[in-house]
This record gives structure tokens, sequence and C-alpha cells, in this order.
């Protein structure tokens, strides 16, 4: 009974930070989506996904198995490959670093050939705290909904207040808040968007 009591002084305390920045409801007036839409959110995710650091990419360069590899992204968000040394991986999505690796080898290869994938994705880091079964610091290895980290948060408690979900999100050096209505979403009357790395799923 003690430990119960301390998860919502605990939650308290975070709104309490956070409670001079103003919230934004993401799709609160949105209209019900239907499931193409959601497919082609989902392809779009998938295509415009920033590569991070410690995601491994396969690298192919066609007819080229000496530079072809899978390479980590460093820290520093770089990846290392023979002849062109260095490149800034991180930040750009597969397609981008594509051009950036065709461009670099064409100074050596005629007509470079070059594939991009994300093998695995390990830099989405999402953290899941308030009234949820197993609250916990989750490495996604896939783009995620929100929905889909309270899933593997193991889903509400009984003491869960679903209608003031709140999503803190890095931005710059600030932190926004989200708010995310559970009961509007299963309702479809707001959208179950995707979490980013670094976002905090706060349910009060």
């Amino acid at each position: 009974m003690v430990k119960h009591r301390m998860i919502p002084l605990f939650v308290a305390a975070v709104l309490a930070l956070v409670g001079l920045i103003p919230a934004v409801p993401i799709g609160a007036q949105a209209p019900a989506a239907t499931p193409t839409d959601r497919t082609a959110s989902q392809a779009t995710a998938l295509e415009t996904y920033r590569i991070g650091a410690e995601d491994m990419l396969q690298i192919s360069v066609w007819k080229n198995e000496t530079l072809s590899r899978t390479v980590p992204v460093r820290p520093d968000g770089q990846i290392s490959l023979p002849l062109i040394n260095d490149v800034q991986a991180a930040g750009l999505t597969a397609l981008e670093l594509r051009e950036v690796l065709t461009r670099k080898l064409a100074d050596y290869i005629p007509n470079p050939e070059v594939s991009v994938i994300v093998s695995d994705i390990r830099s989405i880091k999402v953290s899941v705290i308030g009234e949820v079964a197993r609250p916990n610091r989750y490495d996604l290895k896939s783009s995620a909904t929100v929905l889909d980290v309270l899933a593997l948060a193991g889903g509400f408690t009984p003491f869960a207040t679903r209608t003031k979900i709140l999503i803190l999100r890095p931005d710059g050096g600030a932190m926004k808040r989200i708010l995310f209505n559970y009961n509007k979403v299963s309702a479809a009357e707001q959208d179950n968007f995707y979490v980013r790395n670094g976002d905090v799923v706060l349910v009060p």
C-alpha cells in the first residue's frame, strides 16, 4: 500500500516540473482514420525514419563485395566505410544517406549503385512511467505508436487516468507536452501517433 501511494506522488512531481509548458493536443479534432489511412501512415513513418546512433545499417554496393557490409552507427552519428572513411549517418533517412554515399563513391567508382537498409533499429528509446503495469525505459526495434508502448508496459493499472496521458517530447532545449486521450483514440476521435526517440509517456 505504501508503494502504491508513492506512485501518484511521483507522477504529480513530474507534472509539476512541466506544468508551465503548454500542452498540445494531437489530432483532437481529427476525423476517424480509415484502414487505408493507417496503412499509408505506417508506410510514411518507415520511409521517413531518421537513422540514429546504435542503429545497424546494411550498405550494399552493386558488384563490389569489398564495400558492401553491415555497419553500426557510432555514438557520434557517423559510420566508417572503405575509401570514403567517416560519413555522417544519424539524422538522415536511408534514402538521403544512399544519395550521400553515391556522391562520395563516385570519386572512386564509375556510376556506383548503392542501397542502404536499416537492418536493426536500436536508437529509439522511450520511457513509460506512472500508472502502468511495467514502468520502464524501452528500446524499440521499429517504429511504434503510443498504444504500442503502452502495451509494452503491460497496460494500465486500475487507477490510471486514461484521458490525461502526457507525452513529454524533447524539442531542442525545451520539453513539449502532448495530450493523449486513450478513450478518444479507442473511439477513433484522436490519432494514435508515433513516438519518437527520447519521448516520455506519463500515465497519471
